[in-house]
C-alpha cells in the first residue's frame, strides 16, 4: 500500500497547465511595492534596497508537477543578494525543493544553490556555476518533481537529479505535503558570497531581478487529477502529462554527467568532513 500512496496522491489532484499570467497565477506577497506586474501580466519584477526585499508565490498549492520560469538574474554586483525559485509546504517536517542563485561580485559568476528537504530534513546542497551570464539575458530554471524523482534543469538541461530511494535506504522523499512556488529576492550578506566575506554595496541598490512565462503543468491540490475531462489537459495536448513519469533517457544521462563534471562545485556527497561517520545512503547510489 505504502507504494500505492504517491500515485493515489497523484490522482487526487487536478491537472492544470495554461499559458502564464502572474496576474492569475501568483500574489505579489512581500516587499511594500517592489515586486511589480509587468507586460500585462507576463513579466513580474522583485527588488531589493537597503530597507528590504521582495517576494510572490503561487495562488495555488501543487502535488508534483513541472514548474518552469524565466529569470533575468541582478547583473553587475550583485553581492550579498539571493534570487530563489523554490517549491515549498509549510509547517513543521516540511517539504522543499530549492534553487538559489547566489550573486557576486562585479565579473564573478554565480552559484546556484540546489537543495532538497523532506520531512523538514535537508542538508542535501550541491552548488553550480553556470556555462553562460545569467544576468544579461532570460534563461529557463524548471523543477521536475513526480513520485520517483526530482530533477533540477537549466535550459531544459538536466543539471541535478535526486531520486525517491525512500524504500531502500530509508531517504526521505517528499511525496504527501502540496506545496507553492515561491519566489524572493533578498539580502543574505551574511554569508552568500564568498562565505559573507563580500558585503553588499548599497551604493548599488536598487537591485532587480525579473521573471517571466511562469508555467505550471502540475496537479493542484485537493481535486481530481487525471480525469480525461480536463479542459487545461486537453487544450495542451498529450505530452502535457510527461512529468508524470518523466526520467532522463540516454542524452539526458550525458548532459547530466556533462554539467557534473565541468559546473559542480559543491556535492555534500563528497564532503567527508562533514560526514566523518560516512556519506549518506542515498550517496552510495549512482547519481544518473
Amino acid at each position: 500500500m505504502a507504494k500505492l500512496l504517491p500515485l493515489l496522491l497523484i490522482l487526487l489532484c487536478i491537472s492544470y497547465s495554461a499559458s502564464a499570467d502572474f496576474y492569475r497565477d501568483a500574489e505579489i506577497t512581500w516587499g511594500d511595492g517592489r515586486g511589480k506586474i509587468l507586460e500585462g501580466g507576463r513579466a513580474l519584477s522583485l527588488s531589493l534596497d537597503n530597507y528590504s526585499g521582495s517576494g510572490f508565490q503561487s495562488k495555488s498549492e501543487y502535488l508534483f508537477g513541472r514548474f518552469d520560469i524565466q529569470l533575468k538574474l541582478v547583473p553587475g554586483n550583485s553581492a550579498g543578494t539571493v534570487t530563489t525559485f523554490f517549491l515549498s509546504s509549510q509547517g513543521a517536517g516540511h517539504d522543499e525543493i530549492d534553487f538559489e542563485f547566489l550573486g557576486n561580485a562585479t565579473g564573478e559568476p554565480y552559484t546556484v544553490h540546489t537543495n532538497v528537504y523532506a520531512k523538514g530534513k535537508g542538508d542535501k546542497e550541491q552548488q553550480f556555476r553556470l556555462w553562460f551570464d545569467p544576468s544579461s539575458a532570460y534563461h529557463t530554471y524548471s523543477i521536475l518533481w513526480n513520485p520517483q524523482r526530482i530533477i533540477f534543469l537549466v535550459d531544459n538541461i538536466p543539471i541535478r537529479v535526486f531520486n525517491n530511494e525512500e524504500a531502500i535506504t530509508g531517504t526521505p522523499f517528499p511525496t504527501s505535503q502540496a506545496m507553492r512556488v515561491y519566489c524572493s529576492l533578498w539580502n543574505a550578506d551574511d554569508w552568500a558570497t564568498q562565505g559573507g566575506r563580500v558585503k553588499t554595496d548599497w551604493t548599488k541598490a536598487p537591485f532587480v531581478a525579473t521573471y517571466r512565462n511562469f508555467n505550471i503543468n502540475g496537479c493542484v491540490a485537493g481535486s481530481q487529477c487525471g480525469s480525461g475531462s480536463d479542459s487545461n489537459l486537453k487544450a495542451e495536448g498529450a505530452n502535457s502529462n510527461n512529468w508524470r513519469t518523466q526520467g532522463l533517457d540516454a542524452n539526458g544521462r550525458n548532459r547530466l554527467r556533462w554539467v557534473q563534471q565541468k559546473y559542480i562545485i559543491y556535492n555534500y556527497c563528497s564532503d567527508s568532513k562533514r560526514f566523518p561517520q560516512g556519506i549518506p545512503a542515498e550517496c552510495k547510489r549512482s547519481r544518473f
